[in-house]
């Protein structure tokens, strides 16, 4: 019976990094890239939602320490 040789570990490794950087240049040929317009105006948006998310736990926080600031008071 013949034997089937096997190709070697660097050959077979280089073929999966060279098919994997095609088809990785393959989708990305796909994307549709966002204008830079778009790309203001989303940004715009995450900025505004941080804010608000920051000032929403700012004023927790500050109700919250007035909150144990009179219990340790009261219990004090």
């Amino acid at each position: 019976m013949a034997e089937v040789k096997k190709e070697n570990w660097f050959k077979r490794t280089w073929g999966k990094v060279r098919k994997y950087f095609r088809e990785l240049r393959s989708e990305l040929k796909k994307v549709v890239w966002p204008t830079p317009k778009q790309v203001l105006k989303n940004a715009a948006i995450v900025a505004g939602c941080v804010l608000a998310v920051g000032v929403f736990i700012w004023v927790f926080d500050f109700v919250a320490q007035i909150g144990i600031d009179a219990l340790i008071g009261v219990f004090h």
